[in-house]
C-alpha cells in the first residue's frame, strides 16, 4: 500500500501545461527524492500533496492524487485538516520574528493545544528529533532569527513535525546551507524517515544519491523515470534519465 499516489494528474497554469499526466506510487517510511532541470515540474509535483497550489491563481487540476487511499482532490476533504497531516520545509530558512521555543510551539497552539506542560513536551520532542534541542536547550526564549541558517533550516523542520504529520516535503531543503549544514539536514533526514514517509526536490543528485529510497526523474513536466535510487544512477532505464545524470543537459 502507497503512502503517497497520483494516477493520471494534469496540472495547468492558465494555459500553460506542468504537469502531464503523473502516476507515481510513494511507500511509507521512506525517503523519494524528486529530480530534474529547473522548471520541469518536480515542486509544483511536491506541492499537490498539500494543495498549496490551490493558492495560485488560473490553476487546474485534473486527475487524483491520494493519502492513505483517500482522494485528497475529492468533494469532501477538509483542506485545512489534510494541510495538518501534511509537513512542508522550503527552500530558504523562514522561522518567524519569535522565540525558539514558540516557533516549535506555533502550529500546536494553531490546532487548539493549550496545555503547558505538552506544549513544553512536544516542542523538546520536536527539537530532539530535529538534532537542536543540544544546542538551543539553554536559549529557548532567544529570538530564532539569532540563529545560524542550519540552525534556523532544522528550527523549521522542528516546527514542521511538532505537530506529528504523517508526511514530510522537503523543497530543496538544504540549498541555502553550507556543506557542513547541508549533512546534518541530510543525516536527519535518514533518522526521521522511520516516524515519516518523506519526499524531498533536490537539484543536488549526489545528495539524492545519499538520502533516498527512490528517486523520480521529471523532465518537461513529465514523469521521465521512477526506480530504485541505486539503480536510476547506476542503470537507468531511459536515454534521457541517462542524459540528465551524466551532465549533458540541465
Amino acid at each position: 500500500m502507497y503512502k503517497l499516489e497520483s494516477n493520471n494528474l494534469h496540472l495547468y497554469y492558465g494555459q500553460k501545461h506542468a504537469l502531464k499526466g503523473i502516476s507515481l506510487g510513494i511507500k511509507a517510511n521512506s525517503v523519494t527524492a524528486f529530480i530534474g532541470p529547473s522548471g520541469c515540474g518536480k515542486s509544483t509535483y511536491l506541492r499537490c500533496f498539500n494543495r498549496m497550489n490551490d493558492l495560485i491563481p488560473n490553476v487546474r487540476i485534473e486527475g487524483e492524487a491520494f493519502i492513505d487511499k483517500i482522494n485528497i482532490y475529492g468533494r469532501n476533504i477538509d483542506v485545512y485538516e489534510h494541510r495538518k497531516d501534511i509537513g512542508m520545509v522550503f527552500q530558504k530558512p523562514n522561522p518567524f520574528p519569535k522565540t525558539i521555543y514558540e516557533n516549535v510551539a506555533y502550529g500546536l497552539r494553531i490546532i487548539g493545544e493549550n496545555s503547558k506542560s505538552l506544549i513544553d513536551d512536544a516542542v523538546e520532542v520536536a527539537l530532539r528529533q530535529s538534532a537542536l534541542w543540544d544546542e538551543v536547550k539553554d536559549s529557548l526564549n532567544k529570538s530564532a532569527l539569532t540563529l545560524s541558517g542550519g540552525q534556523q533550516q532544522r528550527l523549521c523542520i522542528a516546527r514542521a513535525i511538532a505537530v506529528k504529520p504523517s508526511v514530510l516535503l522537503m523543497d530543496e531543503p538544504a540549498s541555502a546551507l553550507d556543506p557542513i549544514s547541508t549533512a546534518k539536514i541530510e543525516e536527519l533526514i535518514y533518522q526521521l524517515k522511520s516516524e515519516y514517509t518523506i519526499v524531498i526536490v533536490t537539484h543536488n543528485m549526489q545528495q539524492a544519491g545519499r538520502v533516498s529510497d527512490k528517486t523520480a526523474f521529471f523532465y518537461l513536466g513529465e514523469l521521465i523515470e521512477y526506480d530504485e535510487t541505486r539503480k536510476l544512477f547506476t542503470n537507468p532505464g531511459k536515454e534521457a534519465t541517462q542524459n540528465y545524470i551524466s551532465g549533458r543537459f540541465g
